[in-house]
Formats: C-alpha cells, structure tokens, sequence
C-alpha cells in the first residue's frame, strides 16, 4: 500500500500517521519529494481502517500496490534512485562505465588495465577474485590473493573495485574490502545470500538470472531492500533463449521494463550476452541508446591468452575507441560519461 501526503503536511501529522500505521503492525517506509511525501506500507495492510485515513486532512490518496515487490517498486518511490559510491552517482544523467577483465591473473595485469580503462573514461574496476565457472576444473579465480591485488589496483588509480561474491562465508571480508558487491546470475536467488547482503550498506550490484523473469529480479532485489539495504544496482546480462551463436540473449527491453516497474538503476553486461568480442561495442551502442544507467564491460589486454572469458572481451584499445561513440549517443538524452 502507498500512501501520498499533501505538500503541506507537517513533522506532527507525519509522525501521527506512523504511530496509527505501525500500532497496526506495519512498517512505514517515507519517501521526500520535492513535492509531496509518499510513504510505502509493509506488512497487513488488510485490517488499516483507509477511511480513517483519508480523513486526514494531509493525506491525499491511498493505493493498493498489486506487485508482491514493495521497496523495489516505482510507486514507494517515484523519483529514480541515486545511488553513491566513492563520490560517483550510479542513477543519474551521468553514466557509469565499469571496466576490467574477466578475472584477475596477476599484479602486472589488473594495475595495467586498471589504469588503461581509467585513463579512456571508466569510474570503477571489474575484476574476478572468486570464479563461478561451470566445470570444476576450470580457472576458479585466485581467490583472496585476487582481492588484495584488485585492492592494489585501487590504490594505485582511485577507482572503486566490483567483484563477485561467492559465498555468505565471505561476505565481512567483501563488506571490508569491495566497494561494490556483485551478486552474480547464479547467484540471483541465493536467498540466503541475499538476505545477508539486506544487513550491509553496501552497493548491491544484481544480476539477472540465466532465466529470471523481470518480476523475479525485482523479487531478488526485494531480499536485500528488505533487510534494509536500498542500494541496489541491478544488471541486465543476458537470458538464456533457444539461440546458441550467442553465449546468451540480450534483453534490451529490460531496461525499459524495469524503470518503469522499478526506481532502481540498470547497467547492462554486453560480454556476457554476446560471449563473442565483436559484438560488444554494438550492443554497448545500443544499450545506452535505450536507456541505460551504464555499462560493465570486460577488458583485457591480452585476450588470446585470458584465463577465462578471453573470446568476450576487448582490448583497452577497443575500449578507449568506443568511449566517444558512447558519449555522442548519450548526449541525445542529455546525458554523458
């Protein structure tokens, strides 16, 4: 249930409405406009008296919210949300370039890219620790010495690292070290995992399910903001269709599906989708085109010989030549990079 508020409501009808809401065993989540106050209802709506409340002078209207997602939902919060990490807004007109390879391989490798994609445009590092990788005798990641390198790559260029997390065993190290956590698609409906991720205040970035629906991501989003975790960033990479030239099928539809269901940011992941190098930049093009909050490409800059995920990424020098084309296109919507 949402409730809307007249602009001239004040702190005392504000904490009166709260009082009668959570007396009813619900909980009260406001929302500030610059116009009017909406306040999202959690719980057992079913036994709130709406006539009482609408006969308070300072409430507008009350709606009933059919999606079983409620924190995630447009209608809790109209305004699109804006999401800060180390001084950088994931959200806005500004986009957000995230950059790095697959996995990290060595010292040399992740500070050498690091400071090739930070120099062509990138806010933030990707970059593999920990590797969920079908086949148990594949590449596995180098694992916590691959995060303290990812770490030295912070150090020696400022940019903010995301990586994956495996596992709730390690999430203190990750909430220690990463400033921002990625929860792969495997992982989409780990619900433990999520729920875990719901007690930090760190920038949850969510990617889809090899299969997921887009009310199943938005449900996967729901654990962590109901937790109280509202930073989340979710990320289209691709489903899995009948088709098999591509690793996966890029759904661009998601981003406008989802910002109109949902106020949170979406990026999109053209390497995973495509699987094949030559196509990222096109559907790099094509997703800030559409609307997208961002980007997360893979780079490395020696593809032939990458431990992992070499056919789907692009060297710096491919990524520094599509930064302009990037920012031409986003300047149509007014927006840059």
């Amino acid at each position: 249930m949402v409730i809307v508020l007249h602009p001239s409501t004040t702190p005392e009808n504000l904490a009166e409405i709260t009082r009668i809401l959570e007396k009813n065993g619900c909980k009260v989540c406001p929302t500030y406009g610059e116009f009017q106050i909406i306040l999202g209802i959690v719980g057992n709506t079913q036994q709130i008296d709406r006539s009482r409340l609408l006969n308070k002078k300072y409430v507008e209207k009350i709606l009933s919210v059919q999606e079983p997602y409620k924190k995630a939902n447009r209608m809790f919060h109209p305004e699109n949300t804006l999401i800060e990490v180390e001084g950088q807004i994931i959200g806005g007109n500004k986009l957000t370039m995230i950059a790095g390879p697959c996995s990290v391989e060595s010292e040399a490798q992740i500070v050498s890219i690091a400071r090739e994609v930070k120099a062509s445009g990138a806010g933030f590092l990707r970059g593999g620790a920990y590797k969920p990788r079908t086949s148990p005798y594949s590449f596995q990641g180098m694992e916590e010495e691959g995060l303290e390198l990812l770490k030295i790559a912070r150090k020696e260029t400022g940019l903010p690292i995301v990586t994956e997390i495996m596992s709730v065993t390690k999430l203190d190290k990750f909430v220690e070290d990463v400033d921002i956590i990625q929860v792969g698609a495997r992982n989409m409906q780990n619900f433990d995992l999520l729920k875990a991720l719901g007690q930090t205040n760190k920038p949850i970035l969510l990617k889809r399910g090899l299969s997921a629906t887009f009310e199943e991501l938005l449900m996967s989003a729901e654990y962590i903001m109901a937790g109280g975790n509202e930073n989340v960033i979710l990320c289209e990479r691709g489903i899995r269709t009948f088709e098999t030239y591509t690793r996966n099928t890029l759904d661009l539809s998601a981003v406008l599906a989802i910002k109109r269901l949902s106020h949170l940011p979406i990026i999109i992941d053209p390497s995973h989708a495509a699987g094949k190098w030559w196509m990222v930049e096109a559907l790099s093009k094509a997703a800030i085109a559409v609307g997208a909050d961002g980007l997360i490409i893979e780079v490395h800059n020696d593809p032939d010989n990458a431990s992992c995920d070499g056919k789907q990424s692009i060297t710096p020098e491919r990524f520094t030549a599509l930064m302009d084309p990037l920012r031409l296109i986003a300047q149509i919507d007014n927006r840059t990079f």
